[in-house]
């Protein structure tokens, strides 16, 4: 059985500060290793986790082919902006920083506060997949650590979503509160569907796929998690899941050990 660990600073050197072997930074071996390497199912469990706990995002799109340069108006009573779209653009990807909360009825799926104006929902309005692609940033609190690798953000868990955007129809967003559970992730927010401030409406992007990169590859899982996985996750293991820094959270190492005490 697994112990549950909360004094990081009386690791063993022997498990905590091995370096990742450079053989396996970006992919997993096909031999075993000295850290358990969670399953796919656990690698989705986590992944579900830092999107609940999480709230900003790299939100990816790419402009049409058929991009020419043209003039887009802010049409904002209080704003006369102007945004030029440069010529032969098409098929560029583009990526900025946006706000996202696990809002839905299906909270596998994204919720985002969409504005007709930004550039991804103007891609995305002429064919343009979505990605969002999070990444895991220990809390504040985190407990001190001999391990030099373990806060590294090249060892630190990220993941892209890969899907499309919709609009949440308006009886959801009422039913599920929404608006009151994006407000409670992002307080600072007032450009909400009628302020006034732009167009706006709630929508969400439907997740088809899911890449996961654990961390390094001979300690964490990288490559695809099944869509069926990222949706099978139960609120149960969200809630007992936990992620480096987190109380509670288990090195591989010491998980790979447990396993091995218990079979004696």
């Amino acid at each position: 059985m697994v112990r549950v660990l909360t004094a990081f600073s009386l690791l063993s050197c022997a498990f905590s500060a091995s370096p990742p072997n450079s053989r396996y930074l970006f992919s997993n071996p096909t031999l075993s290793t000295d850290y358990h390497i969670p399953t796919i199912h656990e690698s989705a469990v986590l992944a579900r986790r830092m999107l609940n706990l999480s709230s900003i995002g790299t939100l990816s799109t790419v402009f049409p082919s058929t991009a020419k340069k043209t003039i887009v108006k802010d049409e904002h009573p209080c704003t006369d902006s102007l945004s030029a779209i440069p010529d032969d653009i098409g098929g560029f990807p583009i990526g900025l920083m946006e706000y996202f909360a696990a809002c839905d009825p299906d909270p596998s799926n994204p919720t985002i506060l969409a504005i007709s104006i930004a550039t991804y929902i103007r891609n995305a309005r002429q064919g343009s997949n979505v990605s969002l692609t999070i990444r895991w940033q220990p809390p504040a609190d985190a407990p001190p650590t001999d391990d030099p690798y373990l806060y590294s953000p090249a060892n630190l868990p990220r993941f892209s979503l890969q899907g499309y955007i919709e609009a949440i129809p308006q009886d959801e967003v009422e039913a599920y509160k929404v608006k009151q559970c994006f407000l409670d992730r992002h307080g600072e927010v007032i450009w909400t569907p009628g302020s006034g401030i732009h167009e706006s409406w709630w929508g969400r992007i439907v997740v088809e796929g899911v890449y996961w990169f654990g961390g390094f590859g001979d300690r964490a899982r990288i490559g695809w998690i099944p869509i069926e996985e990222w949706k099978g996750v139960t609120d149960a293991e969200i809630s007992n899941a936990r992620l480096a820094g987190e109380k509670g959270f288990v090195p591989p190492a010491l998980m790979k050990q447990d396993v091995k005490d218990s079979e004696l």
